[in-house]
């Protein structure tokens, strides 16, 4: 029997038709290409169906609310389909796909981001390749968790960082191997992947919590952030220089760290370099962080990090449990 996958249209450039303000999402002229495609109707493809989210969106415009739509139309078809392809704009994929790889809980199926640089509708596409070996990835049963298939590569979901604005090969996971390249033929790497956790698939909505990210740079002001670390405020992801520094007037941080700690507000360390993990206390000026009780992110990417606190205040932790947690790999997203 052949294998039966959902592809989850959400927009993003892959469906986009030329316009006169620019590229937008176009449902009926999408769907009019892929029944076009045949390809997508040999006898070596699954059969599959198409669902699409209502409004098509941009993925600069998805947020919370788009990513528990897209956990329920999942938990909704998960024990009728073998696999599935969710189809996204590039911009906020890596966010999506971090999302989705903690709200699916014991998911033992493939679910597989993907889009384009170039929509389907141009003569030279990257869309083609991007959307055919991703159905089929998702139908083979191999992969069994959230990944995101881009440029030949597939790519733990909460590991991938978008790369390249306008290259084809969009995304990178600059701290974990790729779990598969594609070729001339699909190449796993079976040590890769992830085995699904025990007991019974179930979708955990995420709760739209109140969460920031600031980005250190030379000359930062710390004490202008002050005003917002209130009670409102429940995680911060940091991201710093290096293996988590800060600048030397980080003095002036330590309060604002400890106010926020006061507040029960989670602080997250992460690197800007994409490559590297955060060691809080290697060098003198990442130590003041670790003594005002921020937390080190290791090598989680900023997008897994701010999924991640999503999902545990969603799971209505305490700020101890969070704090215990954001330490350990729940999804693959860290490397402990």
């Amino acid at each position: 029997m052949k294998k039966k996958i959902l592809l989850i249209y959400t927009g993003g450039t892959i469906g986009m038709l030329s316009t006169g303000r620019g590229y937008a999402p176009s449902k009926e002229s999408f769907y009019r290409l892929l029944d076009n495609m045949p390809e997508l109707h040999a006898e070596t493809m699954p059969e599959w169906d198409i669902v699409d989210m209502e409004p098509l969106l941009d993925s600069s415009n998805i947020t919370v609310n788009e990513w528990n739509k897209m956990g329920r139309i999942i938990r909704d078809a998960y024990d009728r389909y073998d696999g599935f392809v969710v189809l996204h704009g590039t911009d906020t994929m890596a966010y999506t796909a971090s999302a989705l790889s903690f709200m699916l809980e014991n998911c033992a199926k493939a679910v597989i981001l993907t889009g384009s640089q170039i929509p389907l509708c141009e003569v030279r596409n990257d869309a083609r390749d991007n959307l055919i070996t991703a159905m089929m990835i998702a139908a083979e049963g191999i992969v069994r968790e959230v990944c995101l298939y881009f440029g030949g590569k597939l790519l733990r979901g909460n590991r991938a960082v978008k790369y390249s604005a306008d290259e084809m090969i969009a995304f990178v996971s600059p701290n974990f191997p790729s779990l598969a390249d594609a070729g001339i033929s699909i190449k796993y790497r079976p040590n890769m992947l992830r085995s699904p956790d025990d007991g019974k698939f179930s979708l955990r909505e995420l709760v739209n919590t109140p969460i920031g990210v600031i980005k250190v740079f030379p000359g930062i002001q710390f004490e202008l952030f002050d005003s917002i670390m209130t009670e409102r405020l429940r995680g911060i992801v940091l991201e710093t220089f290096g293996a988590g520094n800060i600048p030397g007037n980080g003095d002036a941080l330590l309060p604002i760290i400890r106010k926020a700690s006061a507040n029960g507000t989670i602080m997250v360390v992460c690197s800007q370099c994409p490559q590297g993990t955060v060691s809080l206390g290697t060098y003198e000026t990442s130590s003041q962080l670790k003594s005002a009780g921020a937390l080190s992110g290791q090598d989680i990417t900023t997008e897994a990090a701010v999924a991640k606190l999503y999902y545990l205040f969603s799971c209505g932790y305490n700020g101890e449990e969070i704090k215990k947690l954001m330490g350990e790999d729940l999804r693959g997203e860290i490397t402990v």
